[in-house]
C-alpha cells in the first residue's frame, strides 16, 4: 500500500467531483500534480500542490481551489484534517486509524505491500566492476561493484527485467604486459633466478601461482621468441585473472549475468568496431578533420593531425572524439561505442554504467554516442563511485604486500566481512569520497551503522522469542499477528513508527528512480532508529514495553508493529546484498 499513491488517485477524485460540479474544466490535467510528505512534519502528513497546478486553467486563485479541494478530501474518515498553507499547498493530517490500516496492510502482505511496477519489465543493462583483467580487484573496485549489484538488485524489485555485465578489458596494450609479467613468473617456476622485477611489468606475487600453472601444464614449450608464446600466454594469464576477480566478487555475493569480451569486438569473422563507425558515418556523423589544440594541458587522444572525428559536439560534447590512432588502430572510445551499440542491438533501451571517479571526462562523450547510435531511443546513465580511503583506528592502511601497491577487495571483507562492506559502501552517496575504518565497521555501538540496523532485526527476533516464552498462550503466527487488533496503537511513537513504514514504498520507488541505492541504505538506518528509540522508551515507560502480560491484545497489536518492521528491514537489507541476522553474534 503506498500511501502517496493512494492520495494522488484521492486528490484526483476530488478534482473529479468538483469538474462535474462545474467547478472545474473538465479536462484538468492533473499530471503535474504531486503529493508528498511536507518538508515539515508539523504540517501534517501529506501535502499537495494540486491547487496552484490547476488555479490557472481553472481562472480561480490558487488558495481559493485549494479550499475546495481540502473540503473533498477532508469528507474521507481517515483524514484528521485538510488544511490550506501558504499560496495555495494542502496539507492532510490522518487518523490513527488510516496507520492501523496501513499496518494491517504489511502484516498481511509483508514487503509485498511496497511491491512497484515502474519498471513495467523495461530491459535494462547494468555494467559494473569492469576492472582491467590484470590482478585482483583493489578496494576502489569494491565500491563500484556493491553499488551497481545493490543497484541492479533495486531496479529488479521495481520490475524491470536487469542484466548484469562486465565488460572484460581484454585487447589493448595492459594485456600484453600481463603475459609478459605472467611469462617472467613462468620462467620463475622453471627455475631461472628472475631477480627484481623490471619497470613496466606487474610485481604482485598473485601472478606466481599463474606462472606455476603454465609450467605445470606446457612444462618448457613457451620458452623462446615472445612471438611464439604472447597469444598462449596473454589468454591463459587473463582466464586466471578472471577466475581470480570473479572468486573475490563472490566473497562480496555479487555476481554477473553476462561477462563480454573487448577482444570479441574484433574476432575473426567480423569487425564490430569497424561496423560501428560505418553505422555512424551512414548518419552523417563521421567525418575526417583536424581538431584544434585545446586550452591547457593536452589531452592523451588529441594528435595534430587529419583523422577520423566523431561529431560529438552535436550531442553535447565539448570537443569532437578521434576514433583511430595515427597506427591505424582504434582508440579506447571506438571500442567502447561499438560495445554500446551491441547493447542496444541486444534490446538495451536503459543502460547504466558504473565507472571510477577518475572516467568523469569520459561522460560526456559516452553519452553523446549512445544518443547518436540511437537516435535518442535510449538512455544511458553514467554513475561514477568517488575514492575510498582506508583507515584502521583513524591511522591510514598500509598497502598490500600481495598486490604490490593496493589493498585487495579480498583483504577487506575477509578481515571484516561482506555486510559491513556492503553496507559502508553504500552508506554515503556513491559520487561523496569515503573513509572506511576497519575498527568502526565491527564494532557494536549505534555509531556502526551496518550493527544499527542489523541490530534493529535481531532485537525485533529477541523480542518476539521473549513474548513466547513470557505469553506461551499467546498464538504468535503470521496469521495471527495479522489480524491482530491495532487500535491500542496510539502512543506518538508507535505511529510514528508505522508512518515510517508507510514511506518505504516511496523510498523503493524514488531510489530506484535516481539511480541511488544509498537511499535505502539512509532509510534502513531511520527506521531502525524509531525502532530503537520506542524500546528504550519502554525501559522507562513500561506501558509502552511490547511485552505486557496484562495486556494480550496490546502485545499482540506491537508484536505486529514489531514483526511488520522486520519484515521491511529484511526486505530492504535484500536489496543491500546484507544479511539480515536473528540473533547477533
Amino acid at each position: 500500500m503506498n500511501v502517496f499513491s493512494d492520495f494522488v488517485n484521492r486528490v484526483g477524485e476530488a478534482v473529479a467531483a468538483l469538474a462535474a460540479a462545474g467547478d472545474l474544466p473538465t479536462s484538468c490535467d492533473i499530471s503535474r500534480i504531486s503529493v508528498e510528505p511536507p518538508r515539515d512534519a508539523s504540517h501534517g502528513d501529506i501535502a499537495t500542490n494540486a491547487a496552484m497546478i490547476l488555479a490557472k486553467p481553472a481562472g480561480l486563485k490558487p488558495r481559493d481551489l485549494a479550499e475546495k479541494i481540502a473540503a473533498k478530501l477532508g469528507e474521507a474518515g481517515d483524514v484528521a484534517s485538510a488544511e490550506v498553507a501558504g499560496p495555495g499547498f494542502i496539507n492532510i493530517t490522518l487518523d490513527a486509524s488510516y496507520w492501523h490500516r496501513v499496518l494491517a496492510t504489511v502484516l498481511k502482505d509483508g514487503p509485498a505491500f511496497a511491491n512497484s511496477d515502474i519498471g513495467k519489465g523495461a530491459a535494462v543493462n547494468v555494467e559494473y566492476v569492469s576492472a582491467n583483467p590484470t590482478g585482483p580487484l583493489h578496494v576502489g573496485h569494491c565500491r563500484g561493484a556493491v553499488f551497481g549489484d545493490a543497484l541492479a538488485n533495486l531496479l529488479q524489485r521495481v520490475g524491470y527485467h536487469v542484466a548484469r555485465e562486465y565488460y572484460i578489458n581484454d585487447a589493448g596494450a595492459q594485456v600484453d604486459v600481463l603475459a609478459r609479467s605472467v611469462h617472467l613468473r613462468y620462467r620463475e617456476a622453471l627455475g631461472e633466478k628472475i631477480g627484481d622485477i623490471p619497470e613496466g611489468l606487474y610485481p604482485g606475487d598473485y601472478l606466481k601461482p599463474v606462472g606455476e600453472s603454465l609450467a605445470w601444464i606446457h612444462g618448457h614449450a613457451l620458452l623462446g621468441e615472445e612471438s611464439a608464446w604472447l597469444e598462449t600466454v596473454r589468454t591463459e594469464a587473463i582466464d586466471a585473472m578472471m577466475d581470480l576477480i570473479t572468486e573475490d566478487l563472490a566473497a562480496l555475493g555479487i555476481r554477473h549475468d553476462v561477462f563480454f569480451s573487448e577482444r570479441s569486438l574484433t574476432a575473426e569473422g567480423g569487425d564490430r568496431i569497424a561496423d560501428a563507425i560505418a553505422f555512424l558515418a551512414e548518419r552523417g556523423h563521421i567525418y575526417e578533420g583536424r581538431l584544434p589544440p585545446p586550452k591547457g594541458q593536452l589531452p592523451e587522444d588529441w594528435e595534430d593531425r587529419e583523422q577520423t572525428l566523431f561529431r560529438s559536439t552535436a550531442f553535447g560534447d565539448d570537443v569532437d572524439r578521434p576514433l583511430k590512432k595515427s597506427d591505424g588502430s582504434y582508440t579506447y572510445f571506438a571500442s567502447d561505442i561499438a560495445y554500446h551499440l551491441d547493447k542496444f542491438r541486444r534490446g538495451f533501451g536503459h543502460m547504466i554504467d558504473v565507472w571510477g571517479a577518475d572516467h568523469g571526462g569520459y561522460v560526456k562523450r559516452m553519452k553523446a554516442a549512445v544518443a547518436a547510435l540511437t537516435g535518442d531511443e535510449a538512455d544511458l546513465d553514467i554513475k561514477l563511485c568517488q575514492m575510498v580511503r582506508l583507515f584502521r583506528g583513524g591511522e591510514p592502511v598500509k598497502m598490500s604486500k600481495r598486490a604490490g601497491d593496493f589493498v585487495t577487495l579480498r583483504e577487506v571483507v575477509d578481515e571484516v566481512g561482506a555486510d559491513p562492506v556492503r553496507f559502508m559502501m553504500l552508506f554515503r552517496k556513491n559520487d561523496a569520497p569515503l573513509d572506511f575504518d576497519f575498527v568502526k565497521v565491527t564494532e557494536q555501538s549505534r555509531d556502526n551503522p551496518v550493527f544499527y540496523v542489523q541490530y534493529a532485526h535481531a532485537r525485533v527476533h529477541s523480542v518476539l522469542r521473549n513474548a513466547a516464552e513470557a505469553m506461551p498462550d499467546l498464538d504468535l503466527g503470521d496469521g495471527a499477528l495479522a489480524s491482530a487488533d491495532l487500535s491500542g496503537l496510539t502512543d506518538v511513537a508507535e505511529i510514528g513508527l508505522i508512518k515510517r513504514l508507510a514511506e518505504y514504498p516511496r523510498a523503493l520507488e524514488s531510489a530506484a528512480i535516481a539511480h541511488e541505492p544509498h537511499r535505502i541504505a539512509f532509510y534502513l538506518h531511520e527506521l531502525a532508529s524509531d525502532f530503537h528509540g520506542l524500546w528504550n522508551r519502554g525501559k522507562d515507560s513500561p506501558q509502552l514495553r511490547f511485552i505486557n502480560a496484562a495486556h494480550p491484545a496490546l502485545t499482540m497489536a506491537r508484536l505486529g508493529m514489531i514483526k511488520a518492521l522486520a519484515a521491511v528491514l529484511a526486505d530492504g537489507l535484500s536489496i543491500l546484498g546484507v544479511e539480515a541476522v536473528e540473533e547477533m553474534r
